[in-house]
């Protein structure tokens, strides 16, 4: 598989040297130099849901893998389901919070894991990364206790929930963190400064688990056919999907979908107040604004790292823009659309509210409409709790998480007290 730094085009690399490097030469993301289509499509899709992500993953990395050890990483990764509930007629939600930390970011998290214990081959790793939410507890469950590893996790301090918070800063042993005081853009200003530091990279063995490491992308690519697989034959030929977004890799593995051959018609990529993507499609003008808080605080984010990858994709033909769509929902009416949800006898957190808000935006009648659940909703059991007024179940998961200390530092957004403070702890 041969990819291209976005930021340095001179720059490419093999899936494996891209996985390891994570983050490119000039802050750039890596991203496939060519992409085909898939043959038989509805072949695959009437195959299990790991025996099919093995295939597509094989059509993506190419023989840089061999066919078995693929297929090994993908049973070990993708352990558990992703169901398709049908919520309203035509209108369907897919769930991706069945993993051990109840959010999509298990899919990617995990399959870098696997990447990570076989490319290294027992040399240190260092993996740092910042969280608005759900990345840090996926990251840090993939690679609890894993030798040779070690995982540092920055987040932003009393800007995600409580539930998010204790699923990774409870573990403790391989697995470091640190509140900074700030926004989620303000970590991962740190994490692109660690990159560009080479001393930090030279001693730390540094690679980043945010959905700027490609492995992470391609493994969300599948349950996207997973999503297909589930609805009706006929219903597949006018499929919109709306994701909600913040950092923008969910929706980029949507666009990789197609453009191998999944006939997703229209994708919606739904944000939150934070809405710089829509903005920016509407004037041309790239304006981040300050990064504001939200009830759908994992898509606090107003640089998303992936945009670069969608605009790639879009400028380049690769997905027709004119099936893009990109709209911002604000505070109230996410309320809104969570009663609006639980109307219907289904509960939605406020992520998974935006996402069906989308396709109410953008959709037709005749279309067939998924709509992303990327967590479940006892993870933000306040939020839900308040707007809804019923009492949410808890998971045991969750319930265990919550009941230990938080073991996470405090620091302040601050590159270099922060690399003392690593360097102190793991040099």
């Amino acid at each position: 598989m041969n990819l291209v730094n976005l930021m340095d085009p001179e720059q490419q690399v093999s899936f494996t040297e891209a996985v390891k490097v994570g983050l490119g030469r000039k802050q750039g993301v890596f991203f496939p130099a060519e992409l085909h289509k898939l043959s038989d499509i509805e072949a695959l899709l009437a195959l299990p849901f790991t025996q099919r992500s093995g295939k597509i993953l094989q059509h993506l990395i190419g023989d840089e893998l061999p066919e078995d050890t693929i297929n090994d990483m993908v049973m070990r990764a993708f352990n558990f389901p992703a169901p398709l509930v049908q919520v309203e007629e035509n209108k369907y939600c897919l769930e991706l919070f069945h993993g051990p930390t109840l959010a999509f970011k298990d899919f990617g998290g995990r399959f870098m894991s696997e990447c990570i214990s076989l490319f290294s081959q027992g040399e240190r790793v260092t993996i740092l990364t910042a969280t608005s939410g759900d990345t840090g507890a996926a990251v840090a469950h993939a690679f609890y206790e894993k030798e040779n590893v070690d995982v540092v996790i920055l987040y932003p301090k009393g800007k995600i929930s409580l539930a998010q918070q204790k699923l990774f800063t409870t573990l403790g042993k391989n697995i470091h963190c640190y509140a900074v005081e700030g926004s989620f853009d303000d970590c991962q200003a740190i994490v692109k400064q660690a990159f560009l530091d080479e001393e930090v990279k030279e001693k730390l063995g540094l690679n980043s688990a945010n959905s700027i490491n490609i492995s992470r992308l391609l493994a969300q690519v599948c349950y996207y056919f997973e999503a297909f697989a589930q609805v009706p034959q006929d219903k597949r030929n006018n499929v919109h999907i709306s994701v909600p977004s913040g950092n923008f890799g969910n929706v980029c593995a949507a666009m990789i979908a197609a453009a191998i051959g999944l006939p997703v018609k229209k994708l919606s990529a739904t944000t939150n107040q934070n809405d710089t993507v829509p903005r920016y499609l509407k004037s041309g003008n790239w304006d981040p604004n300050a990064t504001l808080e939200s009830l759908s605080n994992a898509m606090d984010v107003s640089k998303p790292n992936n945009w670069p990858r969608v605009e790639s994709m879009i400028k380049n033909g690769i997905f027709d823009k004119d099936y893009f769509y990109s709209s911002s929902v604000s505070e109230a009416r996410t309320r809104e659309v969570m009663q609006q949800i639980n109307s219907t006898g289904y509960v939605a957190e406020p992520h998974t509210a935006i996402a069906y808000e989308g396709l109410a935006i953008n959709s037709k009648a005749d279309e067939t409409g998924i709509f992303l659940a990327t967590a479940h909703p006892a993870k933000f059991k306040e939020s839900v709790e308040t707007v809804l007024q019923q009492q949410l179940d808890m998971p045991k998961v969750l319930s265990d998480a919550l009941a230990k200390p938080c073991l996470a530092e405090t620091v302040d957004a601050n590159y270099a007290e922060l690399k003392q403070r690593i360097f102190d702890k793991l040099a």
